[in-house]
């Protein structure tokens, strides 16, 4: 999962702003480390995994400076550990011939990396807190978990735009209208460095299931620009019977869409308005 995902409001003033946005002034985290050994005697020290290793050492002197943190900052912490992790192993794999010290080093960390989420993951199951309850079910398929999490969404409990987005895929297929209004919760409470392209693949799915190319096409093209993905211009053509005239108005219309999304003004964008009528006349 990216950095993009970081939502708690910090107590760390400008550290963990900058942290907010994915970015690792050296200084910052090794002033952490100086002051705070504890957090980080269990990483590695050498430069490979320096986000991820950045990312983790924040979100530990989040956790440390809160008396009681939230299921969304462990939950976040879970994510980082994860990061990390993955990273790490693979760095661990890389043989430093000059230096053999730092390749044991980050063997090390990946040992000890993988003991920390191990008892994380232990400690936060059966919690009724929607973001670990999500963990659970989305990493381990845990259904008691699963029961927690959909209670949650049906009683309205569910605020983070990462989980509704999560949630509207999960009912891309069984509830269309529930998806629709949850990407439609997620892209109004996200801001443009959070927003996720492939929100609109999946809405796109949506609206060829419903027989409704244009939007089908408005939706994936504006996704190929947001991207920069390639495509097969035959297939893209195809989703609008090959009606060229359409084509190059749709093109322009995503390109305005794209803009604008890019820009994080969802609230004016069509596809806001498209979607709230949609809602409207599935509750009429």
């Amino acid at each position: 999962m990216s950095r993009k995902f970081v939502m708690f409001t910090s107590l760390l003033g400008i550290t963990a702003f900058i942290g907010l946005f994915g970015c690792e002034p050296t200084s910052n985290t090794q002033k952490i480390c100086n002051k705070n050994p504890e957090l980080c005697s269990d990483l590695h020290k050498d430069s490979w995994c320096r986000f991820e290793k950045g990312d983790l050492i924040r979100n530990r002197y989040l956790l440390k400076m809160t008396e009681q943190p939230t299921g969304e900052q462990l939950f976040d912490q879970l994510l980082y550990l994860e990061d990390y992790n993955k990273c790490i192993e693979l760095a661990a794999g890389v043989q430093h011939i000059l230096h053999p010290e730092r390749t044991n080093d980050r063997a090390r960390a990946f040992g000890l990396s993988s003991q920390t989420l191990a008892q994380l993951q232990e400690t936060t199951k059966n919690s009724l807190d929607p973001h670990l309850a999500y963990y659970h079910w989305s990493r381990f398929n845990d259904t008691e978990a699963g029961k927690v999490l959909f209670a949650a969404e049906k009683n309205g409990l569910i605020k983070d735009f990462r989980l509704k987005a999560q949630l509207a895929a999960h009912f891309l297929k069984s509830n269309p209208n529930k998806a629709k209004r949850l990407y439609a919760a997620t892209l109004s409470s996200a801001d443009k460095d959070s927003f996720d392209p492939d929100w609109l693949l999946a809405l796109a799915t949506l609206y060829r299931n419903e027989h409704r190319p244009e939007m089908h096409y408005l939706l994936s093209k504006t996704n190929i620009i947001m991207t920069d993905a390639n495509f097969v211009e035959e297939q893209m053509l195809a989703m609008i019977q090959g009606n060229k005239i359409l084509q190059e108005k749709l093109d322009k219309e995503a390109e305005n869409l794209a803009n604008v999304l890019e820009s994080g003004m969802y609230a004016q964008s069509k596809l806001k308005i498209v979607l709230e009528q949609d809602l409207d006349q599935a509750i009429n």
